[in-house]
């Protein structure tokens, strides 16, 4: 049976009183139910081509 993947961004900080302090943001799906060939390329492109800036916002992959 074929595995499938999900590829999603998010944050892993957030903003509070000024500061920054640990939490995961909620996911953005970039790609659904992919091959992991599939879904490792468009992660990776993501984040070759965007600055996770202050909250590490970062492309990542789960299974489906």
């Amino acid at each position: 049976m074929q595995t499938y993947y999900n590829v999603f961004t998010r944050t892993w900080w957030r903003m509070e009183d000024g500061k920054r302090v640990p939490g995961a943001g909620r996911k953005t799906y970039l790609g659904r139910h992919l091959i992991f060939e599939d879904a490792r390329t468009i992660a990776k492109q993501y984040n070759e081509t965007h600055e996770p800036g202050p909250l590490s916002r970062k492309a990542e992959i789960e299974e489906a």
